[in-house]
């Protein structure tokens, strides 16, 4: 094992591990003439400078945006494509505007992801395209895959716990692990970009977009966790390419109580608890070496009085995390198409904002032709300099050189299934998830249930159309249990019918396992727990992802899962059945009700046997 250089906040150092992938090299992937990692004497400055001198003012803008493209492979003729872009396909889009990247999205989406070697065809075609076009530049191409509900590539790749899961495990070495194994298999299927790990404290229990895709409310914590994940994403042996990690959304989504995908957010902290609470997951990220950092779509009147979001906001952007941290990776914002970013500004004039405020990638805009020339008139026009834009477009490059794109843009398409979804994969992260399953009362001492339960009924929450998850949780938990168990979802806000259905089913019932998720929102699920507990049969209520619904509804018996994956649906079970005993603590308070001064749950709170 090599020795891990040192790590500085304004490179893009990566320690050097035990490698866990070597790819295939590909003939004819390399641009022709171009300088690449394994050329003698090549280096990462000596390449991007000699490739920025021969774009032309158009390339170098296209670099700055990641793009969403439609369809399975980038022949494939989608009416996504049509309707945003006015051509058919993905490798037409890339070809047209010679962007830096895309971003690829499951069935809810873009409808990117069939399968790992369909996504890794995908992604050589993009390359294909990408390297065919004027620009003759590799893609970086980028993916939410957090774990957890964010999860968009899922079984038969490897499924992952989400970050408030591992939260709870407690393990640095198991954080690590999982994203070890995520970039592993991203990289695999093409994959150089994973905008992972949530960095947001979720200090805020009411808040509606962050939750379970946090790792803790504690700073310190989530710090030790978002290093991890930083570190298990990018660092490999000296023959393997990883994944960049980017950590978000600076400066911090934990205390928002707005959705900013439709709406903006007003975060407010004073500035000394800005630093207390939200600031340090980032700079742990920062001094782990994230080669990325995302923008959020918030107003921290603390930080910046004017009321301009961060993602566009120069005192955030340059003047905190450019200057004062000294962080000089790429800085990307968040999607573009959100409602956060678009209340104040037109759409060509927020990139031009973004990249006045210190920004390098501007991702998803809604209409790229117009975000585009929104930036070459602003350049034209003499208000934003080609040095600006050189700029962004040189960290950009750099990035690509160092993670290995430029040198090996393409994957091996025969090789994907030794890597993602291997037994050894699946093994490991399933140890990881059956550490994190946190029983948080047992008044009526239904726990481990041994003795042969009897006739189980397993029921409440689930979500069939979960894009790219193929079953419920709640019919994942019964196949877990086995044939004493009966499967009966209810949806996520009940009617009376199916409150009914499951009371009756109760009723001729040994045990009831009943699934909430987000009680407080959802007066349905409310009513079938309170309807299940009125039946006097033995219930063991779970909390499948915040684990706030035990705050809500007073059950005898309550356990938190943190996410609804198929492992943890396994980990669920084991310990419900005294298979493995519960070894997850709390990583948030839990209140009581709507009061999150009254703590019913605290941080750490976890029983075992």
């Amino acid at each position: 094992m090599t020795t891990p250089p040192v790590r500085h906040r304004r490179t893009y150092a990566a320690a050097s591990i035990a490698g866990l992938l070597v790819f295939g090299s590909v003939a004819g992937t390399t641009p022709a003439g171009a300088e690449t990692p394994e050329t003698p004497g090549a280096t990462a400055q000596g390449w991007t400078e000699r490739t920025l001198r021969g774009l032309t003012l158009e390339q170098k803008v296209g670099q700055l945006f990641v793009a969403d493209v439609w369809g399975k492979s980038a022949t494939e003729v989608h009416p996504g494509n049509r309707e945003k872009y006015g051509v058919g396909t993905a490798a037409e889009v890339v070809k047209r505007y010679q962007v830096g990247g895309v971003i690829y999205f499951n069935h809810g989406g873009t409808d990117n992801v069939d399968g790992p070697a369909q996504v890794a065809g995908l992604s050589n075609g993009l390359q294909r395209a990408a390297l065919g076009s004027g620009a003759r530049l590799p893609l970086i191409i980028s993916i939410d895959q957090e774990g957890g509900r964010v999860t968009r590539i899922a079984e038969p790749a490897t499924e992952y716990p989400s970050a408030m899961a591992l939260g709870a495990g407690r393990g640095a070495a198991d954080a690590r692990a999982a994203a070890a194994i995520s970039g592993a298999e991203l990289r695999a299927m093409g994959i150089a970009q994973n905008f992972a790990p949530v960095a947001d404290v979720n200090s805020n229990p009411l808040n509606p977009i962050i939750g379970s895709r946090s790792f803790s409310a504690d700073p310190a914590l989530a710090s030790e966790l978002v290093a991890a994940q930083v570190e298990g994403l990018q660092d490999a042996g000296p023959r393997t390419r990883t994944v960049s990690a980017a950590a978000k959304h600076f400066p911090g989504h934990g205390d928002a109580a707005t959705d900013s995908h439709t709406g903006l957010p007003v975060i407010d902290r004073t500035e000394a608890e800005w630093r207390a609470v939200d600031l340090p997951p980032f700079l742990a990220a920062i001094d782990a070496g994230a080669d990325v950092i995302m923008t959020a779509h918030i107003t921290m009147p603390a930080l910046d009085p004017s009321g301009t979001p961060a993602t566009l906001s120069e005192p955030i952007m340059n003047g905190l995390l450019r200057g004062e941290l000294g962080y000089d990776g790429v800085v990307v914002t968040d999607s573009l198409q959100m409602q956060g970013v678009r209340e104040m500004h037109s759409d060509a004039e927020i990139p031009v904002l973004a990249l006045e405020a210190g920004v390098d990638q501007m991702l998803m805009p809604p209409d790229l032709d117009v975000a585009i020339n929104g930036v070459l008139d602003a350049v034209r026009g003499g208000r934003l300099s080609e040095d600006r834009i050189d700029e962004s477009v040189r960290r950009i490059l750099r990035l690509k050189f160092e993670r290995g794109i430029v040198a090996k843009p393409m994957v091996n398409e025969r090789a994907v299934g030794r890597t993602v979804g291997t037994a050894e994969h699946l093994a490991r992260i399933q140890e990881i998830t059956d550490r994190t399953t946190t029983v948080l009362r047992d008044d009526a001492n239904l726990l481990p249930i041994t003795g042969g339960p009897g006739e189980v009924l397993v029921t409440g929450w689930n979500r069939p159309t979960y894009p790219g998850y193929p079953a419920e949780p709640v019919d994942a938990l019964a196949r877990e249990i086995g044939p004493s168990a009966t499967a009966l979802p209810t949806g996520g806000d009940p009617e009376e019918t199916a409150v009914e259905d499951a009371s009756g089913a109760a009723a001729r019932s040994d045990l009831v396992i009943v699934l909430t998720n987000n009680l407080r929102a959802n007066p349905g699920q409310r009513a079938l727990l309170e309807r299940l507990l009125a039946t006097g049969k033995p219930v063991v209520a779970v909390s499948v992802q915040e684990p706030y619904d035990p705050g809500v509804v007073d059950a005898p018996t309550w356990v938190a899962t943190y996410d609804w994956r198929s492992v943890t649906m396994a980990s669920l079970a084991k310990v419900l059945f005294g298979e493995t005993r519960p070894q997850g603590k709390l990583p948030v308070d839990v209140p009581a009700g709507d009061d999150p001064g009254t703590v019913l749950y605290p941080f750490g709170h976890g029983l075992t046997w």
